[in-house]
């Protein structure tokens, strides 16, 4: 495995330093002649990525070095319009390096999708029928997406939480937890969390309403930690 610790890579002219990335990821010419175009991103290819597309905005693509992680040399690429970032992010990496780098865990992918049931008579009542129905309900999730059930993601597990004192009055809260693998997940999330919303009011006996992905991600935790030894730091004098 090649290494990430490229000395002096900064004074390298861009065309030397896209040679040196394509033989540290063995990337073919055809995708080294990508990293040379500003033009990489046609209109028409934006305009199939997001809505009322009217242009394209380009970014300098940087090349962050010296990083060592559980073990591998990675380099790592980003956009980024502001000076420095590159640099510093580098410097970092290589004053890491010096003991053993940096040691990365990352739990699960899941996110949570919520569903807020609302105008329920009995909620904890609710609450365990929705429990004794997770079975069901997951199938129904997860027949929205096969693709992403067929590479080992898809609605893993059912939570529900009663709220009593609200100004609307009790509700119930269901959290449809996703296994969305490498992707973000809000299109699937969101997909499954409306496409069982009404089943899960039918099943409570009441009305939904809020059906969408969570922003709290705390089932989907990266750590990282690293060492910089004191020596290499600057002092006082």
């Amino acid at each position: 495995m090649p290494s990430s610790r490229l000395p002096e890579f900064y004074k390298l002219p861009p065309a030397a330093r896209v040679a040196r990335v394509q033989e540290f990821a063995s990337l073919t010419d055809d995708e080294a002649a990508t990293l040379r175009r500003a033009d990489a991103l046609t209109l028409a290819q934006a305009d199939k990525m997001i809505e009322n597309v009217v242009g394209v905005y380009g970014l300098p693509l940087g090349i962050a070095t010296n990083f060592l992680i559980n073990g591998r040399d990675y380099l790592v690429p980003m956009a980024i319009e502001e000076p420095s970032v590159v640099a510093a992010a580098s410097h970092a990496a290589r004053l890491l390096r010096n003991d053993g780098g940096i040691t990365a865990i990352a739990t699960e992918p899941l996110m949570i999708g919520q569903v807020q049931l609302l105008g329920i008579a009995d909620p904890h009542g609710a609450a365990v029928a929705l429990l004794a129905a997770k079975a069901e309900v997951l199938a129904l999730a997860n027949q929205q997406d096969p693709l992403l059930v067929s590479v080992g993601g898809g609605a893993k597990d059912v939570e529900v939480r009663v709220l009593e004192h609200n100004a609307v009055g009790p509700m119930v809260i269901v959290h449809l937890i996703v296994d969305v693998r490498d992707a973000m997940g809000a299109n699937a999330v969101n997909t499954m969390a409306e496409a069982v919303a009404p089943r899960l009011a039918e099943i409570a006996g009441g009305e939904f309403r809020l059906r969408i992905i969570s922003n709290l991600a705390d089932k989907r935790l990266v750590r990282a930690r690293g060492v910089v030894p004191r020596e290499a730091l600057a002092t006082e004098t």
